[in-house]
């Protein structure tokens, strides 16, 4: 696909947009945005919209820099769009996935990187619609449960990234 490449897919009238930056991967954008969008009706915000966007290292360390003040990459971060006041919006916010850290994940977990990607995907959402993990270990468990019961409903997984080419 070419640089910045976006799929903007209108399923049931509900957009979603996908885009990417990768040069050496092929992702089927379009199995992407169809599982992002039966994971968004799972949660029930099927007319919400979503932008997901997959990253290089170098992309995502200068977003964790800037927005949490973290030091190189993350494997997911998540921008809610709900959470100032006023009228509730039908923008869910904004997930990015830093590829390459996606795909040394799958690799040192021992699964596919398609798993990985939705795991990742999973979880962004989740933190958009208010999940955290790091506000204590209740919260921590309850989320880990959400995205256990997410992932079996999309199960089983569709083969989304056909080739990755790795960095000369």
């Amino acid at each position: 696909m070419p640089k910045g490449f976006f799929n903007h897919l209108l399923i049931s009238g509900v957009p979603v947009l996908v885009r990417h930056r990768l040069r050496r991967t092929t992702i089927r954008l379009s199995i992407l945005t169809q599982l992002a969008q039966k994971l968004l009706e799972a949660v029930g915000e099927a007319h919400a919209e979503l932008s997901l966007e997959l990253v290089g290292d170098g992309r995502m360390s200068r977003l964790n820099r800037t927005y949490r003040g973290g030091d190189g990459p993350t494997d997911v971060l998540a921008f809610p769009l709900r959470e100032s006041p006023g009228p509730r919006s039908a923008l869910l916010g904004d997930v990015v996935i830093a590829f390459p850290t996606a795909v040394r994940q799958a690799v040192s977990l021992g699964h596919s990187i398609d798993e990985e990607l939705v795991r990742l995907l999973i979880h962004g959402v989740l933190h958009l619609l208010g999940y955290d993990h790091e506000r204590g270990e209740h919260d921590a468990r309850r989320m880990q449960r959400k995205e256990k019961a997410l992932f079996r409903t999309l199960l089983p997984l569709p083969k989304l990234v056909t080739r990755v080419l790795k960095s000369k």
